[in-house]
């Protein structure tokens, strides 16, 4: 472990994105996590529409769990006006959505779309997240733009980069307006120190979601490692975000068939072991 990097021992601040234990409802996830010492719960967007958000408030508030984000909201790329408009439409309901909830921020994944080059569809991200703005800012919850890994540039995210992230906060200047940064997607980036330093200095980062790269994935969305599975430096890359200033929640969030399919109680004991073990 690097020298400045304190061994975790108190799960409160771990908290888990309901997506990392899919087949669980909403209840059970808060109940569970809760049981086990983590202490706070991000939820996605299949959960509060399943739900609702009056009562997924209701849950996580008896459980007594911290809401980092909902997630996720974005996707402002089209090449048709009207999906973009109907974008805008249901970038405003997640924003009331991650304010009924009390969530602290929308995690914002930008979108990409066969056919939009990718310089139109940056613009088009940049004019999506300028009309939000505003709503979000009157509601009180921050967005996150995440950058996802370059493989998904061509039709889910075009915002590949942490240093792309970083120049869209800057161009629209809002404070509400950060990075959330996931070490799947940003590891293999040769200036990630410095860019995560660069924001740190900026006050935009605003999330850390861990998890691992396995080298014999089988599947780019849905075989993602749990953390210690794969090649990732997980405390040396908490060691960047704590040196820049971040002292949020750490998110644990995985996306795996085979942890899927298994017993879930298991699931979250080995999640625990490897929170301790490897982050």
């Amino acid at each position: 472990m690097p020298a400045d990097i304190e061994p975790i021992t108190d799960l409160s601040r771990i908290a888990i994105h309901s997506i990392t234990t899919k087949k669980l409802l909403i209840e059970t996830c808060c109940k569970r996590y809760a049981e086990m010492g983590f202490g706070g719960i991000s939820v996605w967007d299949d959960a509060v529409d399943g739900a609702g958000a009056p009562r997924v408030a209701k849950i996580v508030e008896k459980a007594g769990l911290r809401v980092p984000a909902l997630v996720r909201a974005g996707f402002f790329v089209s090449a048709d006006h009207r999906k973009r408009e109907a974008s805008l439409k249901l970038n405003r309901k997640r924003i009331e959505q991650a304010k009924e909830i009390g969530a602290e921020m929308i995690v914002i994944v930008a979108g990409a779309e066969p056919g939009v080059p990718l310089a139109e569809a940056r613009t088009q991200v940049a004019e999506g997240l300028a009309a939000i703005i505003p709503d979000a800012d009157a509601a009180g919850v921050k967005l996150a733009i995440e950058p996802l890994h370059p493989m998904y540039a061509a039709d889910r995210c075009c915002i590949n980069r942490l240093a792309d992230a970083r120049t869209l906060c800057r161009e629209l200047a809002s404070p509400i307006l950060g990075v959330a940064v996931d070490v799947y997607h940003t590891w293999w980036d040769p200036d990630l120190e410095s860019e995560i330093a660069a924001l740190g200095d900026d006050g935009r980062l605003f999330a850390f979601h861990v998890c691992d790269w396995k080298t014999d994935t089988k599947h780019l969305l849905l075989d993602r490692g749990l953390m210690g599975d794969g090649v990732i430096d997980l405390r040396g890359f908490r060691g960047m975000m704590e040196r820049a200033g971040f002292g949020g929640m750490i998110e644990v969030e995985v996306f795996n068939e085979d942890y899927w399919a298994m017993d879930q109680d298991a699931y979250l004991e080995l999640i625990r072991e490897r929170v301790l073990a490897c982050v």
